[in-house]
């Protein structure tokens, strides 16, 4: 009987808290006395560059990643999931604020360290409701060591970080902690899950893996060298060395009718089959992805031997994903085809998602603000762009998106993708790119017949009422998020 009367609780509260889009703390959280049961705890854990098809629980042939697969088997997989824009510090800063970088501001991976601290974010609304909050990890918009707005607890890393023996930005502090990166930020993350408290909490993990180690030029451009980028653990130095890497059709072709990648810049090589991200790379990758595996099963003991597991929502995500070298790429990352926007998405919490649950309805990395805002009976002051999942959670008819925006800015980081701003429309069938800083190389796909995009039929005269359609959605969606 108790347990149906706190899932009747927790549902009642959900209910009742439907996010309004207005930043203000709820009165409950702020009338909240000793420990409050009615709210739960958020463990929100987002890794760098993960692909949607990186996970054992994606069918991926060989990865191992038991404790993320568990989130997705005692919870839910979002197996549409996708990052508003697939650059690292924009989706971040989309991923606290539910808006479109267009709106936020954050538009590249240049040092935003005085803007970072200007967002309107979650975390600070569900400070202000009666959370402890907590940030663990990378950061990733400026390299100011000082706390943002809404955390009591802060651990980060100055800009990219490094895998060994990391500097570590720790509550004003600073100092260089021995050890692997990944395993440092989970042992932080697990202290602060063991903490006593009368207060319900927030903890924000963000992982640097398994985002490669990058050396950066004086003109913002970078040094990258295959095969010695991606650092794992020590322990899982040989882990898949036997493995058949999988490779998507689209590997190491071409890119044939798509004008944007088939322009000569420099003294760059045309991309193909000598471009592609080598096997090692992507078993580099994966090594990484084990450390950040072992430590979610750490947040797992440590939530269940204090009792807090089951009133815990444990959210797994991506900021975007990377190339494999599909069409030819690898660490551009940025583009608008499905291997980058793509990300996972689970969310675990018994009291209001059945096990196993999956969903094929379009969702965002600013859905997460507003879900979280609902989840824990506090509503936001300004609008958002995203939309609280919580109804579909829950297993309501409601309407859902039919279309959803992704937009990229440009950054000088890689001379490629260099002045290749765009702004794409999805549909659950086709995707139209359009290019912001080039004319006549737009695109389109019929993600049905094409699901490796590897046909442009933008120029086909049967697709034009669609392209007409698409073109509308566009503006109405770019409209729509002023």
């Amino acid at each position: 009987m108790f347990l149906v009367a706190r899932i009747a609780a927790v549902l009642a509260i959900t209910a009742a808290f439907s996010t309004q889009h207005a930043f203000r703390a709820s009165a409950a959280g702020e009338a909240a006395g000793g420990r409050d049961q009615t709210r739960p705890n958020i463990v929100f854990v987002l890794v760098d560059d993960l692909r949607w098809d990186e996970l054992g629980s994606a069918a991926h042939p060989f990865v191992k990643s038991p404790h993320a697969d568990r989130i997705a088997s005692e919870g839910a997989v979002f197996r549409s999931a996708f990052a508003a824009t697939p650059l690292c510090s924009p989706n971040r800063a989309s991923i606290l604020t539910g808006l479109y970088a267009h709106k936020h501001g954050i538009t590249d991976n240049t040092d935003r360290s005085q803007a970072s601290h200007r967002l309107k974010t979650f975390p600070q609304v569900l400070q202000k409701s009666g959370y402890e909050t907590g940030y663990i990890g990378k950061w990733h918009m400026g390299n100011d060591p000082s706390a943002r707005p809404g955390f009591d607890t802060w651990v980060s890393i100055p800009g990219q970080g490094e895998c060994i023996d990391p500097e570590i930005y720790e509550n004003g502090r600073v100092r260089r902690v021995p050890g692997y990166i990944t395993d440092i930020l989970s042992e932080r993350a697990v202290e602060f899950v063991r903490r006593r408290r009368e207060k319900p909490f927030l903890l924000y993990l963000a992982h640097k893996a398994i985002h490669p180690n990058l050396r950066q030029r004086d003109d913002g451009s970078v040094v990258f060298r295959p095969g010695e980028q991606f650092i794992p653990a020590p322990r899982h130095k040989e882990l898949y060395s036997d493995c058949s890497v999988p490779r998507r059709p689209s590997v190491g072709q071409r890119p044939e009718g798509k004008p944007a990648l088939l322009r000569r810049i420099g003294d760059l090589a045309p991309l193909g089959p000598e471009t592609i991200t080598p096997d090692a790379d992507v078993r580099g990758r994966l090594r990484m992805l084990s450390a950040v595996d072992d430590g979610l099963g750490e947040l797992f003991e440590a939530l269940q031997s204090t009792g807090q597991l089951d009133r815990t929502v444990l959210v797994f995500t991506s900021d975007n994903g990377y190339f494999n070298g599909e069409h030819g790429l690898s660490f551009e990352r940025r583009l608008a085809y499905e291997e980058t926007i793509r990300v996972p998405l689970l969310i675990r919490y018994p009291p209001l998602v059945k096990p196993g649950s999956t969903f094929d309805q379009l969702v965002l990395s600013v859905d997460l603000a507003p879900t979280f805002l609902e989840l824990a009976g506090a509503v936001a002051l300004e609008p958002m762009h995203g939309r609280s999942l919580v109804p579909l959670l829950r297993g309501e008819e409601a309407p859902w998106r039919k279309s959803l925006l992704v937009e990229y800015f440009s950054d000088k980081v890689f001379p490629r993708v260099d002045k290749m701003g765009y702004q794409a429309v999805r549909t659950a069938r086709f995707k139209y790119i359009r290019y912001t800083d080039l004319t006549g190389m737009d695109e389109l796909y019929d993600l049905e017949a094409d699901p490796y995009e590897m046909k442009n039929v933008i120029g086909d005269p049967t697709q034009q009422v669609t392209l007409r359609r698409m073109q509308g959605e566009l503006a109405r969606l770019l409209s729509a998020s002023q």
